[in-house]
């Protein structure tokens, strides 16, 4: 479990990170309220799905750590909001119906060991048609690099999917990519890559 997933948020906006922009600025998840959404692998110290339930959507979340879970619950029933948990894989959705979310988001949760092609599969299965989903990852070229340091020190794509691999999966399972940011840290203006991206793909087909 990466410690990433309890970095700070404060919980007024869906966050994508702690040195980034969030969906107050960027607007790729928009108005959630009264939506169905589902956070895939609970991200920040109030996690997304809270944070969306504050919102006004009706909230479900997964993930496949007990203590994670725990932990989100207490977040919830402080923030005295209501968020459907469920302890699983990310890619067990068979508790939802098909095409019944309205929004899918999955913050820092894909990596080297994901399953793409079944998570993707999955998260079309249960939006809506047209509906989105979001993710954000560490970006790929990010990786390549240490810190501030120009000199590239890994192979692109050596420790993260790439962004190849990531669009091609997204369109073999069914989806158009509408909007792709490519964030710098707001604490590191002039890095040598940007530090995350964030993808919203469209569900085609029904």
């Amino acid at each position: 479990m990466s410690d990433a997933r309890w970095t700070v948020t404060d919980g007024r906006t869906i966050s994508f990170g702690p040195t980034v922009y969030g969906d107050d600025e960027l607007r790729v998840c928009g108005d959630v309220r009264g939506k169905r959404v589902l956070e895939l692998g609970i991200f920040g110290t109030t996690p997304n799905s809270i944070t969306m339930a504050q919102k006004g959507a009706r909230s479900i979340a997964v993930d496949p750590h007990k203590d994670v879970i725990q932990r989100a619950r207490q977040a919830a029933a402080n923030a005295e909001v209501v968020v459907e948990f469920h302890e699983a894989d990310l890619a067990d959705l068979g508790f939802l119906m098909n095409a019944v979310v309205d929004l899918v988001l999955c913050v820092h949760q894909i990596d080297m060991n994901t399953d793409i092609a079944r998570l993707f599969r999955q998260v079309h299965r249960v939006l809506r048609p047209e509906a989105g989903f979001v993710f954000a990852v560490p970006h790929p070229m990010s990786a390549v690099f240490d810190g501030n340091d120009p000199t590239a020190r890994r192979r692109y794509g050596a420790t993260t999917p790439t962004i190849g691999e990531l669009t091609m999966a997204l369109q073999r399972a069914n989806f158009s990519i509408d909007v792709m940011h490519e964030l710098v840290s707001l604490h590191q203006p002039n890095a040598v890559a940007p530090s995350i991206l964030v993808v919203r793909a469209r569900k085609l087909g029904s």
